[in-house]
């Protein structure tokens, strides 16, 4: 056997001291930083649609109230993804907009704000609604405004929302996109540049539209926030 079984041992020994000086730091860390960080690694972070959750119960969201950054090794895009939607929430809040009718994610690009069509637009029209757009549109362009961010528009529509003067959902959902952008440039005086907009029609739909309830979730328009330098990512679009 010789003296191999020394080098298991350290091995044994090296492994027992990291997992009881893990334990001493859990230990010494408080409660609120602990929850934090257990929301911030549970939560689904990706953006498909059907996992963005409502403002209220969103743990990435609520991640955002409990994570004390100093205390974390975390990348200054995670902190700023988490201040962006830190405000997102206290806007939304503020501006009563319906927690059902919003949700909030993030990825490793950007943060996203799904809001639904029947808050920004007559339906099947793409002509803004108000006040309930002009709230909505004025929390982005504070957003905007406050950040290095480019935004990509994406609009929605359910399957059977079309209505003339638009031939199918893709022109609806198209327009939609392109309302909100002219909105930005001109009322907010954004430039067209950080803008992008992409019309999705009813290819991805939150749930299937098997009901009325379901078609009112997959009629949204949804914000992309994010960095310049990522601007021509698929994954933005």
């Amino acid at each position: 056997m010789g003296s191999s079984w020394k080098v298991a041992y350290a091995d044994f020994m090296t492994a027992m001291m990291a997992f009881f000086l893990l334990m001493w730091i859990l230990n010494m860390s408080p409660p609120e930083s602990k929850q934090g960080l257990a929301a911030y690694f549970a939560s689904d972070r990706s953006f498909e649609s059907s996992q963005i959750s409502p403002v209220s119960n969103n743990p990435f969201i609520q991640a955002t109230d409990k994570i004390d950054t100093r205390d974390f090794k975390i990348s200054e895009v995670e902190k700023s993804h988490y201040a962006i939607a830190q405000k997102l929430k206290q806007m939304l809040m503020a501006d009563a907009v319906p927690q059902s009718a919003t949700g909030i994610s993030s990825d490793d690009v950007g943060v996203l704000l799904r809001i639904s069509s029947d808050i920004m637009f007559k339906p099947g029209t793409a002509e803004l609604s108000s006040p309930g757009a002009d709230k909505a549109l004025q929390d982005v362009i504070t957003i905007l405004r406050e950040y290095n961010l480019y935004l990509v528009v994406r609009g929605h529509a359910d399957s059977d929302e079309v209505r003339p003067p638009y031939p199918s959902n893709w022109e609806l959902s198209g327009a939609r996109a392109a309302a909100v952008l002219r909105y930005l440039v001109e009322k907010g005086k954004i430039k067209a540049t950080r803008l992008r907009g992409v019309a999705y029609a009813d290819t991805r739909p939150l749930e299937p539209d098997v009901d009325a309830e379901a078609k009112a979730k997959n009629r949204r328009v949804e914000f992309y926030f994010h960095r310049p330098e990522v601007m021509s990512y698929s994954v933005v679009y």
